[in-house]
């Protein structure tokens, strides 16, 4: 017969704290490691705009501005671009609703408007103009690089980094408030 004397109950109870303990820093543990390898991430930390993986270098490809001289990207001036190239199909006022958008995305940043460009490929509409419009040449072979390039009255809008590459896309019809909220995020 066993006759071992069982542990008082002051010690019983320190077993059962320290156990209750390990569970619970291991249990939170496993489920933030099964919430991270499944993908989940919060609402408040995903993009609006489709990541592309892997991101397209820009800057390897030679660009010209509508006046003919040569875009430099300028990383160090931490600037970030919303490239457009809207269609040849693309009608006056589709370019003009596109243009005044991106007009108002722009001004919708304030103070931090400074570190944001529109590349505008191809002609842009006629209208008002503002400081960060970059008119720039339409390149045929810059259009083939880009996911979803525009067709007729859809006009795609890609985020471009301030090292040249292209790393989010808006599909078209896109919100206007959700690239807000994306480019807060990295105009900080």
């Amino acid at each position: 017969m066993n006759t071992s004397p069982s542990p008082p109950p002051g010690q019983m109870r320190s077993r059962v704290t320290l156990l209750l303990i390990a569970a619970l820093f291991l249990g939170s543990f496993f489920v933030a490691a099964a919430l991270r390898f499944t993908g989940w991430q919060p609402s408040g930390h995903r993009n609006y705009g489709e990541l592309l993986q892997p991101p397209v270098n820009l800057a390897t490809h030679p660009l010209l501005r509508a006046d003919g001289s040569e875009f430099a990207w300028q990383p160090d001036a931490n600037r970030w671009r919303l490239l457009v190239a809207p269609a040849a199909e693309c009608s006056p006022a589709c370019a003009a609703r596109t243009l005044d958008t991106l007009r108002r995305l722009w001004v919708g940043q304030g103070q931090k408007a400074a570190r944001l460009e529109v590349l505008w490929f191809g002609e842009p509409p006629a209208g008002p103009r503002f400081r960060a419009l970059v008119p720039m040449r339409a390149d045929p072979q810059l259009a083939a690089q880009l996911p979803q390039a525009a067709r007729g009255e859809d006009v795609p809008v890609y985020l471009v980094d301030p090292g040249g590459y292209l790393v989010l896309h808006y599909r078209p019809g896109f919100d206007p408030a959700g690239v807000r909220k994306d480019l807060g995020k990295l105009l900080k």
